[in-house]
This record gives C-alpha cells, sequence and structure tokens, in this order.
C-alpha cells in the first residue's frame, strides 16, 4: 500500500511563525511553522477535547488555551498534567512550494 499526501495549502498561506487550522481525510489537522520546521498534528487537546490553534507555541510545544496541558509538537506526546493522553501528529513534507500532509 502506498503513502497517500493531501495537497492542502502554499507554504505562503502558513508564514512562519504562524498556525492554521486545515481539514485533511476527515480529521481537523493544525499546522504550525517554526523557525525552520514544520508540524502537523491534531487540533484537539486530548484532555478536554479544546481546540489547540489558540493555544501557546513556544519551542517544541503547544499548550491548551483551557488548562494549559502542553503536548509535544513532534510527537504528540502529554508534556504536563492535566494532559495524560498523546494527540496525534501527521507527517508533513513541503513539494514544489505546497503542503503536504500524509493522509
Amino acid at each position: 500500500m502506498s503513502d497517500s499526501y493531501a495537497r492542502i495549502a502554499r507554504v505562503s498561506d502558513v508564514p512562519e511563525g504562524a498556525r492554521k487550522v486545515f481539514d485533511v481525510g476527515g480529521k481537523t489537522v493544525l499546522v504550525c511553522h517554526l523557525p525552520g520546521r514544520w508540524y502537523a498534528l491534531s487540533n484537539r487537546c486530548s484532555h478536554a477535547n479544546q481546540s489547540l490553534d489558540c493555544g501557546r507555541v513556544r519551542s517544541g510545544w503547544i499548550a491548551c488555551p483551557l488548562h494549559g496541558a502542553r503536548f509535544d509538537l513532534a510527537t504528540g506526546r502529554a508534556l504536563n498534567l492535566p494532559a495524560t493522553e498523546p494527540i496525534a501528529t501527521y507527517q508533513l513534507r513541503i513539494v514544489d512550494d505546497w503542503i503536504e500532509i500524509l493522509v
């Protein structure tokens, strides 16, 4: 079975320092563009089912705006309470100035 990537946006749609939410294959995916790095992860906190797109992003993590639970951007691992479960992460690649997510 071959990998299937969905083309979701142009690189210029998510400038460095920005984040944007996309519907990809029926999943709500948050794309974060940090200096020199791209991340794609579930836009829902595993603890409170809250959207993460308004949460604080720092070097390597994002915080849930409701309770402050933090998640590793690369792995989705919960970094502190009240979250104990990870969130999904997705493979992302840049091809010909397009952002693509593995679905």
